[in-house]
Order: structure tokens, then C-alpha cells, then sequence
């Protein structure tokens, strides 16, 4: 586990710009918000995402997420369809805050090019490019 500032970032993970994690299962990829991201929200109060069955753009929106203090995107980490909601965080989004690489996943995608989609992400495992990105993250927030 890779502590940064207070926040945990499992090194088995890897971690899209836009504040997704991505956890490779079989063949297809389990996501779900990050801890910086979800602490940096504050209480999540509602989300929604796409349909199942709907295919998404690595980038591009897979849902909107919001807080007390702020609403926003949830950007797909890879292009794929989706196959898997979590119907539990659409229920009670503070699951992300409580357990946010646990029960507060959003969605599970069958990628279309894992392969080359990975190596845009950050691995957890390098602590130096996570700590470079979450410090631009920071300047970029205000936070």
C-alpha cells in the first residue's frame, strides 16, 4: 500500500488521471473512484452511470459523481462496454467514502485494448509518479 498525504493507493491497482482506479479481473476491469478523490469531495451524496450494456471512451464520461461541495464526471480509465453496476454505490454513495477500493466500486467494463490502455495508467506500485501526479492534482484543486 502506498500512503500519500493521508490517502492510501493499493499497489496492485492502477490509477487513471481522472481519479479512477482500475483493478485487471479476468480479462475485464473493476473501477471505482480513488481515496484522494473521494476525500477531496467530501460526502458523496449521489452518482450515476451509465447503463449496463452501454460502451464507454477511455476519457470520456461513464458517470457524474456528487458532494456537498462539488459535482463532476466520473471519466471511464479504458474504452470497453459496460457489463457490471454497482447497485449498492448507486443506493448509498458514501460506500466510496467508507471503502473506496472495496464494496464502493461504480462499475466493471470488458475492456476492448487493455493492452495498450494500461500503459496510459499510473501503476500503484510507482509511488514516485503517484506523488507527482496527486501534487499536481493539489495545485490544480486548490486543495
Amino acid at each position: 500500500m502506498v500512503r500519500i498525504d493521508g490517502n492510501e493507493f493499493p499497489e496492485d491497482l492502477f490509477y487513471h488521471r481522472e481519479h479512477m482506479w482500475v483493478r485487471v479481473e479476468d480479462g475485464r476491469v473493476r473501477v471505482g473512484y480513488n481515496d484522494w478523490a473521494q476525500s477531496a469531495a467530501g460526502r458523496l451524496l449521489k452518482i450515476n452511470t451509465r447503463r449496463v450494456g452501454s460502451v464507454v471512451q477511455e476519457g470520456k464520461t461513464l458517470g457524474t459523481i456528487e458532494s456537498g461541495k462539488w459535482v463532476g464526471p466520473l471519466k471511464a480509465p479504458v474504452t470497453g462496454k459496460i457489463v457490471e453496476i454497482n447497485e449498492e454505490v448507486l443506493k448509498r454513495p458514501s460506500l466510496i467514502n467508507e471503502d473506496p477500493y472495496g464494496r464502493g466500486w461504480v462499475a466493471v467494463i470488458e475492456p476492448t485494448d487493455l493492452e495498450n490502455e494500461l500503459k496510459n495508467l499510473i501503476k500503484g506500485s510507482d509511488r514516485t509518479m503517484l506523488e507527482t501526479w496527486l501534487r499536481s492534482e493539489k495545485e490544480i484543486h486548490k486543495v
